[in-house]
């Protein structure tokens, strides 16, 4: 039986092994305990950028790494040969460059970042999709339209509901219960949902690569991927979309290709080299976009564009929450298992 996978890189080392420099990256912390700490240490690409059980589920009672594996086997692993092509400016297939996006969609979903925004929409918007679908299924049921289960489609199993009928004072008619568990197994639905559904709606054309400006490198973060609103450089926000028509995408390969979806305008030639300002705007939106680390290949002034939090109750918080991670989110999908593996 293969071995577990509990340390889950949520920014996959082949990514990360781009910028490093003798098997080390720079990396600067932007929420630390004290005044104290350096701003930029050297980290490994092993010891940066995983939580333990960040992608682990249960199936049939046993904790299972399956997400793990089908992101490496379906994402990572097909990316590999198209990044270390494109950060050598060889020429690029049109497999190459969908490889490339389908890397960058999922890295898009699969961070604590996109986590925390992923619980926060499922708390605002479940109460009342979940009352819609009870009022459908029972609708459904009463007039006998509610179809076999062995028929339903195996991606359903994976959303965590519970279903009950409980009894009512009218003792002709019962009282239909939906509960949904809201944190990780939900999380992994919808990292499948959008992997497979979204994923087929994403436009594959006006990618190119960018080159900084001479003298710059690109740094990168634990939070790569970023969709752009941009009008001026005072007006622009993390809100958009992979399908807005007029949207940039942002994801560095390496310190020296940045992929680029040029939202509204034909793209250049892959590989054309931006200018000093474009190449500093560019640089100082990777940092902004960053969650709680920042990767470079060298380091550079980054208090300039964005100063880290010294705050140590914030980080022991912080540290504690990822350390019951697994254990409270397996304690909590007691009676969510799902009874069968999906294919």
């Amino acid at each position: 039986m293969p071995q577990l996978h509990r340390d889950n890189h949520y920014v996959p080392q082949l990514y990360l092994k781009q910028w490093a420099v003798d098997e080390q990256i720079c990396t600067h912390s932007l929420l630390v305990a004290h005044d104290n700490v350096r701003p930029w240490k050297s980290h490994s690409p092993k010891s940066i950028a995983f939580h333990q059980h960040l992608y682990t589920s249960v199936v049939n009672g046993q904790q299972s790494d399956e997400l793990e594996r089908w992101l490496d086997s379906e994402f990572e692993a097909p990316a590999e040969d198209p990044i270390s092509r494109a950060t050598r400016d060889c020429r690029l297939s049109p497999d190459d460059w969908h490889k490339l996006v389908r890397f960058a969609l999922a890295q898009d979903v699969r961070t604590p970042a996109w986590l925390r925004k992923s619980v926060k929409r499922q708390n605002e918007l479940l109460p009342n999709l979940l009352d819609n679908v009870v009022k459908t299924a029972a609708e459904k049921l009463i007039n006998g339209e509610i179809s076999d289960r062995s028929e339903e489609k195996s991606e359903n199993s994976r959303i965590p509901l519970r279903v009950s009928v409980e009894p009512s004072d009218d003792q002709e008619y019962g009282v239909l219960r939906a509960e949904t568990l809201i944190g990780r197994s939900l999380w992994h639905w919808a990292i499948r949902q959008t992997l497979t559904n979204t994923i087929a709606k994403v436009p594959m054309n006006g990618w190119t690569i960018r080159k900084p400006a001479h003298g710059y490198t690109w740094p990168t973060s634990d939070n790569p991927l970023i969709r752009l609103n941009y009008r001026d450089e005072l007006d622009y926000n993390f809100g958009g979309g992979w399908k807005v028509p007029n949207g940039d995408v942002l994801l560095p390969l390496s310190p020296t290709h940045l992929l680029h979806r040029c939202g509204g305008v034909r793209p250049p030639a892959r590989g054309h080299r931006l200018d000093v300002d474009t190449t500093e705007k560019i640089i100082r939106i990777i940092v902004e976009h960053a969650d709680r680390y920042v990767f470079a290949q060298q380091e550079f002034r980054i208090e300039r564009t964005r100063k880290r939090i010294v705050d140590g109750k914030i980080l022991k918080e912080e540290q504690a929450t990822w350390k019951n991670w697994h254990s409270e989110q397996a304690q909590a999908e007691v009676g969510y298992d799902r009874d069968e593996k999906p294919s």
